[in-house]
C-alpha cells in the first residue's frame, strides 16, 4: 500500500536525496501513520471496554498518542522544508530532529502513565473478561502495528531520517506490548492468575526503552555528532577525483538538517601551480559537491612542494617518527622555514580523541626525534582533531 501512495503523491519519489522528495516521504509516512493509529485506537478502545482489562485500554491510548506522534512528525517534515530566511539562514533541516524528539517524549509519557495505571491494578486486582471480538482486534493491531514497523524502517533507511526511524522502533514496540496484552487475555480464561497490571508493566518498559532509542537518535545530530562514513567516503571521493587534488585533510561537516549540510575542508595543491587554474578547480569540485550531495562546501587551498628534495626527505623521516609512536597518528600540511641559524619543521599532527598518552607527551616525544636530526631543525607542531 504504501509503494502506491508513494508513487501517487510523491513527484520525482526516486530522487530521494533531494531535500523535497523526502519532505514528501515523511509527511506521507505520518499521514498514513494518524490514520491507522486512529483505527488502531478505536477498535482497542472498543475490545477494552468489552474485557475490562486495563492493559488493553492503556495500549489503546498509547495508539491515540502514536496518532499525535505521526501529527508531529508531519509538522516536523513541512516546517524542516521551509526556506532559509534572514533569521534562519541555514534553513530549518533540524526542526525534523526536534520533532522525532518530541514524539520520544510523548512515549516517555504514555510509558510512565501506562506503569502507573498497571501497579495500582496489581496492588488492587479485577478480573479481565475474555471476549473473542476483543482477542481478534488485538491480533489484526499486532499485524497492522507490524506493517508500519516495516514501512516506517524502509523509508527512514531511504530518506535517512532520525525522526521515521524512531516512529519505526515505536511501531515495533507497540507489536511487543499489544502481543503482551494479549497473552494476558488469554491467561486471564484459561487459568486463575491475574497478571493483566503485570503485563500492563511489561508493555511500559518496551515503550520505555522505545522512547528512549528515539531520544538518542534525534539528540545525537542535536548535539553534533560526527557524519556518517559513507557521506563522508562520497566527500573524498569527489574531491579526489580531480587530478589537481594530492589530498585532503581537516573536513568538517555541519550539519543543519537533512538537505542543510555545510561542509570545509582543506585541500592540497602543488604549491607550483597556476593559482587561477587550481582556483577554478576549486570551484568546480564546490558546485560538484552542491549538486550531487546538497551540501555547501568551503574549500581552502594548502600549497604542498612537490619538488624540493629536502622537504620530501625530511617528510619521509618525520612521517616514519610519527608511525613509530602510533601507527594511529598521521601528520599534514608539512612545509619547511628556513632561518640563517635553523630551519623550523612546521606540520599538523592529528591525534585521535581517545589516545592514550596526552597531546602535550606525543608532542614532546616526537620534538625530541626531530631535534635529534643531523642539522639544526626545530619542530613546530599543531594538534589536530578529527572531526569525521
Amino acid at each position: 500500500m504504501i509503494r502506491l501512495f508513494m508513487k501517487l503523491f510523491v513527484p520525482d519519489y526516486k530522487n530521494t536525496s533531494s531535500p523535497k522528495v523526502r519532505q514528501s516521504y515523511g509527511m506521507l509516512s505520518g499521514a498514513v501513520g494518524i490514520a491507522l493509529n486512529i483505527l488502531l485506537f478505536a477498535g482497542k478502545f472498543l475490545a477494552g471496554i468489552l474485557s475490562g482489562s486495563i492493559a488493553i485500554t492503556a495500549d489503546a491510548f498509547n495508539n491515540l498518542s502514536d496518532a499525535g506522534s505521526s501529527l508531529i512528525t508531519v509538522f516536523g517534515f513541512k516546517m524542516a522544508g521551509q526556506k532559509p530566511d534572514r533569521s534562519h539562514p541555514f534553513g530549518h533541516g533540524r526542526m525534523e530532529y526536534l520533532s522525532g524528539f518530541i514524539v520520544a517524549m510523548v512515549i516517555f509519557f504514555m510509558a510512565f502513565e501506562l506503569l502507573k495505571a498497571s501497579v495500582s491494578k496489581i496492588i488492587t486486582p479485577s478480573p479481565t473478561v475474555f471476549d473473542p471480538l476483543a482477542a481478534g482486534i488485538l491480533v489484526i493491531s499486532i499485524g497492522v502495528k507490524l506493517y508500519m514497523f516495516f514501512y516506517n524502517r524502509w523509508i527512514s533507511r531511504l530518506i535517512d531520517s532520525a525522526a521515521t526511524m524512531a516512529t519505526a522502533r515505536d511501531s515495533l514496540s507497540d507489536a511487543l506490548s499489544t502481543t503482551v496484552v494479549l497473552f494476558a487475555v488469554f491467561m486471564g480464561q484459561f487459568s486463575t492468575l491475574q497478571i493483566d497490571g503485570w503485563c500492563g508493566v511489561a508493555v511500559a518498559l518496551f515503550i520505555l526503552y522505545s522512547g528512549y532509542k528515539a531520544a538518542k537518535d534525534t539528540i545525537n545530530p542535536l548535539l553534533g555528532q560526527a557524519p556518517e562514513a559513507d557521506f563522508v567516503n562520497q566527500i573524498e571521493h569527489i574531491i579526489l577525483s580531480h587530478p589537481d587534488i594530492i589530498g585532503i585533510h581537516d573536513l568538517i561537516v555541519h550539519n543543519y538538517g537533512p538537505g542543510r549540510i555545510m561542509i570545509s575542508v582543506h585541500a592540497e595543491v602543488p604549491a607550483d601551480g597556476d593559482i587561477l587554474a587550481l582556483h577554478d578547480s576549486i570551484d568546480n569540485i564546490e558546485h560538484e559537491l552542491k549538486n550531487s550531495l546538497f551540501c555547501e562546501a568551503v574549500i581552502h587551498m594548502d600549497p604542498v612542494c612537490t619538488q624540493d628534495e629536502e622537504t620530501i626527505h625530511l617528510k619521509q623521516m618525520v612521517s616514519e617518527f610519527v608511525r613509530e609512536i602510533s601507527p594511529a597518528l598521521s601528520l599534514h600540511d608539512f612545509r619547511l622555514v628556513k632561518g640563517q641559524t635553523h630551519t623550523n619543521i612546521i606540520f599538523d599532527l592529528l591525534i585521535p580523541y581517545d589516545f592514550p598518552s596526552s597531546d602535550k607527551t606525543v608532542c614532546e616525544q616526537l620534538t625530541r626525534k626531530i631535534e635529534g636530526l643531523e642539522g639544526r631543525y626545530y619542530a613546530v607542531i599543531e594538534i589536530d582533531k578529527n572531526y569525521v
